[in-house]
């Protein structure tokens, strides 16, 4: 496949990604949740909507922000290097798990430009105990990262059966 044909191919997976994520929000914000309130789905799954303003799991919260379009701005660089570097991989499950991992860059890059804050809606628990609130994008990074691991399971057991050989 040319590196035209691998950049579509790459950019049609991040805005797939990207677009699912923004349409779940919109559809939370507008329809869901809309007064906001907290719907039990299973006994571990609430639908909660929650806005982070800061980074993973609201670390910096406080100071960024006053930041809001700073971290958007780094999100969308993150996410177009990913794109480019999703271009060239060489291993299909790197390319998605990559361009995967560019779509929920983007998509709460969205969030942060038009907001200020990322819009967070699935609030896993156990008992009392909840995990941050999360969103499609998160989902999508998580997954792009899960196969990435899975890309270099290969070259892990062929770097390990060479150690093994010396």
């Amino acid at each position: 496949m040319t590196w035209p044909h691998r950049l579509a191919y790459v950019a049609a997976i991040a805005l797939a990604a990207a677009g699912l994520d923004q349409a779940s929000k919109w559809l939370m914000l507008e329809i869901v949740l809309n007064p906001p309130r907290q719907i039990a789905i299973t006994p571990f799954l609430n639908l909660r909507l929650g806005f982070n303003t800061g980074v993973s799991f609201g670390l910096f919260r406080d100071t960024l922000e006053a930041w809001p379009g700073l971290l958007g701005l780094f999100k969308f660089g993150a996410g177009f290097g990913l794109l480019v570097w999703a271009t060239f991989a060489g291993h299909c499950l790197e390319r998605i798990g990559l361009s995967l991992m560019a779509g929920g860059a983007f998509g709460n890059a969205i969030d942060r430009w038009r907001q200020g804050a990322v819009t967070d809606f699935l609030d896993v628990h156990w008992g009392d105990w909840h995990w941050p609130t999360f969103n499609g994008a998160d989902i999508a990074l998580t997954l792009g990262v899960v196969l990435m691991l899975l890309a270099a399971l290969p070259a892990m057991n062929r770097a390990a059966g060479h150690a093994q050989r010396i």
